[in-house]
């Protein structure tokens, strides 16, 4: 596969001019790190590591202050390529309600595509297909403020999905959300990566999320400190507890078994797998 994403020595800072003398935060550092087209990555982080502004220099809402940002091909500091930058690439935050801005659903998909001049007829099929590939066509003419956390997070995603991207960067989507919600805006992302194609960045504190992807990548203060598949990434557990981060349940439990001693694989990250481990140590 090739890549849609490429960040080549990506620098970011904030400078905080609040203070007495302004402050200058060095938020990302050199980062290269290239995304494959169709694939499913999961950035990893605590708080403040850097995941959320690299996901932003990813759709140009942030511009490098050091190196390069590619997407598909083009370069985010180049302002002609905003437009499609961001059409290529589309973004849904942490809180649904921050991007919905109708009244009824259908009109809350089609807001972008109205605003670009798209022809009515391309317009509602746009529409009707983002909704169904979401599973929110029957609520198509229902107002977003009665919907749950998780209906309204999945026609976040609709309207993306509308302007026809490649690519999906998704910053915590499922935080505020209760566990079927998380599950239902999940099978969604899943459903568009594995089906549709469509290359997924997915930020999340949910460990068992992550687990779900393609490739994890953890990133603390500002550098990528892993960066492999789930299996590997999560077998690394006092590493990541080291990060301040979680590993799934059943790879925290197959861990505190080993440590305990009892063999148990290190790679584990299914609930099923764990089971299948256990029960062979019973009948042993």
């Amino acid at each position: 596969m090739d890549n849609f994403i490429q960040a080549k020595d990506l620098k970011f800072s904030f400078t905080d001019n609040y203070s007495e003398k302004p402050v200058k935060n060095e938020v990302l550092k050199n980062i290269s790190l290239n995304i494959e087209r169709g694939s499913f990555v999961a950035l990893l982080g605590h708080n403040g590591s850097g995941k959320s502004t690299l996901a932003k220099c990813f759709n140009a809402i942030y511009l490098p202050e050091g190196g390069k940002v590619y997407v598909n091909g083009m370069d985010t500091a180049e302002e002609k390529n905003l437009m499609d930058i961001r059409r290529s690439a589309g973004m849904v935050f942490q809180d649904p309600d921050n991007q919905i801005v109708a009244t009824i659903v259908e009109e809350d998909v089609a807001f972008a595509l109205e605003n670009l001049g798209v022809e009515p007829a391309e317009i509602r099929r746009r529409v009707d297909d983002s909704l169904k590939t979401v599973g929110m066509y029957e609520y198509r003419m229902h107002a977003p403020h009665r919907l749950s956390g998780g209906q309204k997070q999945r026609v976040a995603i609709a309207g993306i999905l509308a302007m026809q991207p490649e690519c999906i960067l998704l910053d915590e989507p499922t935080a505020m959300l209760d566990p079927q919600g998380r599950r239902e805006v999940m099978e969604t992302i899943k459903k568009l990566n594995r089906e549709n194609g469509v290359t997924i960045v997915l930020i999340t504190h949910y460990m068992d999320e992550a687990a779900q992807a393609d490739r994890v990548v953890v990133i603390d203060d500002g550098e990528i400190i892993l960066d492999s598949a789930p299996k590997q990434v999560f077998s690394q557990v006092q590493t990541m507890k080291n990060l301040g981060l979680d590993v799934p349940q059943a790879t925290e439990l197959a861990y505190r078994l080993s440590k305990a001693g009892y063999d148990m694989p290190a790679d584990i990250l299914y609930e099923d797998e764990c089971v299948q481990a256990i029960a062979r140590l019973l009948k042993g």
